[in-house]
């Protein structure tokens, strides 16, 4: 398992290995019976940290399959690198769009572009009359995608929306001090009816307290992990009302995850987060694979078996494996609501399921 242990996404690092070590304990420590050495390297802020962690775990500790990496970027910069090694990878969290079709590497998360498009066209549909909407991001590495995709699927409409002004850039990811002002100042200018906004890690607290002191009577969409765990907490009461698309929420109506959800809460003391549920998936993923595989469990069989495999039982609901080797899944709205005495993501309804 490569997972940052430290820096920016260590929070992310964390739910990632309880998801997949609950799935080893529901399990015995096995994946279709046989027994489980689990090694954890730090994927770190990613550059040479993450690649000298990997080529250990690849090289000196002999890894038959591989699992986690948080960041898009990391995800890029290692392809190459599994690619060489031959030895398969599930991905569990958002990876990028193009990574030039690759025969080693596995998403049980998402692809950065899905959460946007998912949101597109039911934001077009929930605009109404001569209704703008304004597109706002930073420039961190997955940006490009999640816009993208949600302009692509918002315009892509029978009435064929125009946005009320060209997506704004904000370089909130490379020069983390620079201020929102002006940016909240040319939102309220357009005279937008509905914001759809991506920033990354700490990027996405800031933007929402922001959003939230200097636009009024605007709705904000936003990619689920935006208000996901640790984010959430941070942004407090000003994430009051924001909606999200993500592929999973704590509260869907299903028995795999009346089961997850109330064992991860018995372990960990809080909510399932999506990077926590799909690293739980990547142990069903390897469960079906290992038993396809047999005898042969070299990192080549294991990957051939991956592709065998059909549908898997998740808490986010049934899902499989599409041709970009990344999960055909439902995608859900939910929005920021105090349940109880704290503010939780709550499911409203299903949104699409992407091809």
């Amino acid at each position: 398992m490569l997972v940052p242990r430290t820096g920016a996404n260590k929070a992310i690092g964390e739910d990632l290995t309880n998801g997949f070590k609950l799935y080893l304990a529901l399990n015995g420590n096995k994946l279709a019976g046989h027994p489980v050495n689990l090694t954890i390297a730090d994927e770190g802020d990613g550059g040479d940290v993450a690649k000298n962690a990997l080529d250990k775990l690849i090289k000196q500790d002999g890894a038959q399959v591989l699992t986690g990496i948080a960041s898009a970027a990391t995800m890029s910069a290692l392809r190459d690198q599994i690619e060489a090694a031959q030895v398969p990878l599930l991905g569990t969290n958002g990876s990028p769009l193009n990574l030039s079709s690759p025969k080693y590497i596995w998403r049980t998360c998402y692809v950065d572009n899905e959460p946007g498009e998912s949101l597109g066209e039911y934001v077009a549909e929930n605009v109404k009359g001569n209704q703008k909407v304004f597109v706002i991001s930073d420039d961190s590495p997955s940006a490009r995608d999640e816009v993208n995709g949600f302009v692509g699927a918002y315009q892509d409409t029978p009435d064929q929306f125009e946005l009320a002004d060209d997506p704004l850039v904000v370089p909130l990811y490379s020069a983390p001090k620079t201020s929102l002002s002006s940016a909240m100042s040319k939102i309220r200018e357009s005279g937008a009816s509905a914001v759809f906004a991506y920033f990354a890690d700490a990027g996405a607290a800031e933007f929402i307290k922001a959003f939230h002191s200097e636009v009024h009577d605007v709705t904000l969409y936003c990619p689920g992990f935006m208000t996901e765990t640790v984010l959430l907490q941070q942004q407090g009461g000003s994430a009051d009302g924001v909606f999200t698309s993500l592929n999973y929420s704590p509260d869907l109506d299903n028995d795999a995850n009346q089961l997850f959800a109330a064992q991860y809460r018995k372990s960990y003391g809080k909510d399932p987060s999506t990077y926590a549920m799909a690293s739980y998936d990547a142990g069903a993923v390897l469960t079906s694979a290992l038993g396809l595989a047999g005898n042969d469990l070299s990192p080549q069989s294991i990957n051939a078996a991956i592709a065998q495999i059909g549908e898997i039982d998740s808490p986010r609901g049934t899902w499989q494996f599409n041709q970009n080797r990344t999960p055909l899944q439902t995608w859900y709205l939910r929005q920021v609501r105090p349940d109880g005495a704290v503010l939780s993501n709550v499911l409203l309804s299903d949104l699409a399921t992407l091809t």
